[in-house]
């Protein structure tokens, strides 16, 4: 296996940029091991690349990227709209020198048409992703699709309906982006999405059922494991959980419950369980 450890951008700070967050976040990540941080973009895409760029150079960690679709920009409904937003999340991407932008790219979060998706929205859809996989197949980069839970959307759920859309593309630059947080709601277990998703599986959001610390929630880490190593995996598992420790938090995520831990504990005990895990079991 070929694995990056990584960050989210929350693990530190909340969804809102600024350059001194983004400057803490960084910092910290490196400090706490990683091997890179993944950059939730803000919608308006008021990111000093360059800035950036040094940043992640002199803490020596590589960056990946995220974008999560608004309400705004629910791509059955607003089609152009969230066409535009994912290209110039794509540029941004590239300014960044980053060659992966995942995210929630299939509907705004929290939409909802009040029924399943329908086959005209599904088209719409893998055409917005299709148009966005051609150009930033321009740019050297992998589009990497999150399917979320039924709460939060009703377009990709589960690794099967991205895999669909993957499918219906064509576009061998549209890849799976697992959560784990997300899986625990919507799939029968940890093993047979990672199986089915293969090498098209290239980033997975690592978090526990209450996004707490892993080991200590419902998350079946060993058949999650145990399914990495059968593919043989090639790709990034990003730390993804949040302590209402940092300022804003709760409200940002509904974390209403407080957190047991700090970021920092959160943080650093997370990744040291998951590097033990695979350790241990390969």
């Amino acid at each position: 296996m070929n694995i990056k450890f990584g960050a989210s951008l929350l693990s530190w700070i909340t969804p809102i940029w600024t350059e001194e967050a983004g400057q803490y976040a960084i910092k910290k990540t490196a400090q706490a091991g990683f091997d890179l941080i993944e950059i939730l973009l803000p919608i308006d895409m008021e990111i000093d690349a360059v800035a950036v760029k040094k940043q992640l150079s002199d803490n020596k960690i590589d960056v990946v990227c995220s974008l999560n679709l608004p309400k705004e920009a629910h791509i059955p409904f607003y089609p152009r709209g969230a066409s535009e937003l994912i290209f110039k999340a794509l540029e941004k991407t590239a300014e960044l020198e980053s060659t992966f932008l995942g995210g929630v790219l299939h509907s705004g979060i929290g939409v909802f048409s009040g029924n399943p998706l329908t086959s005209a929205e599904k088209d719409i859809v893998v055409n917005v992703l299709g148009e966005a996989a051609l150009y930033a197949e321009k740019l050297g980069i992998t589009i990497g699709i999150e399917p979320i839970n039924r709460y939060e959307s009703y377009v990709c759920n589960t690794a099967a309906n991205v895999l669909e859309v993957i499918e219906q593309t064509n576009a061998p630059n549209l890849a799976v982006h697992l959560d784990t947080f997300h899986m625990n709601i919507e799939e029968n277990n940890f093993y047979d999405p990672i199986i089915a998703a293969g090498s098209k599986l290239k980033h997975i959001h690592i978090t526990e059922s209450h996004r707490g610390m892993l080991g200590e929630g419902n998350v079946n880490w060993d058949q999650f494991v145990d399914a990495l190593k059968t593919i043989n995996f090639d790709g990034n598992l990003v730390l993804e959980n949040f302590s209402s420790s940092i300022t804003g938090m709760q409200q940002a995520v509904s974390l209403w419950q407080p957190s047991l831990y700090n970021a920092q504990d959160l943080a650093v005990g997370s990744l040291h369980f998951i590097k033990e895990k695979i350790k241990n079991t390969i």
